[in-house]
């Protein structure tokens, strides 16, 4: 476990906030709710670097949903990311390939 996993206000939370069947529709609110969490975490910028670094495709990370993590990860991605409302400030361009995310799931499941 990464070290700052364990300092994430998510931590006892249920993952499936974080991870929405659908951006639209209910699940924008689902996404909403999952940024509010993210709004008050302490380790939320480690937690935007390791999506980014790993290309999460999926989920809330560190604050962002995919399609802003898609836009941070542009060209201009060696930029220190001080928020994720710069969404719309940086160049787009393909996004990269990316995996889904690797945070065990409790009680087995």
């Amino acid at each position: 476990m990464l070290d700052w996993t364990r300092r994430a206000a998510c931590l006892d939370l249920d993952p499936e906030l974080f991870f929405p069947i659908s951006m639209e529709g209910p699940g924008q609110s689902q996404v909403e709710r999952a940024k509010n969490v993210c709004a008050g975490c302490p380790v939320r910028q480690p937690c935007l670097e390791y999506a980014l670094a790993t290309r999460q495709a999926y989920g809330v990370w560190g604050g962002t949903d995919p399609d802003q993590r898609r836009e941070l990860s542009s060209p201009d991605q060696g930029r220190e990311i001080s928020s994720p409302d710069q969404r719309g400030k940086l160049g787009s361009g393909a996004p990269p390939r990316e995996t889904v995310p690797a945070r065990p799931l409790r009680g087995g499941r």
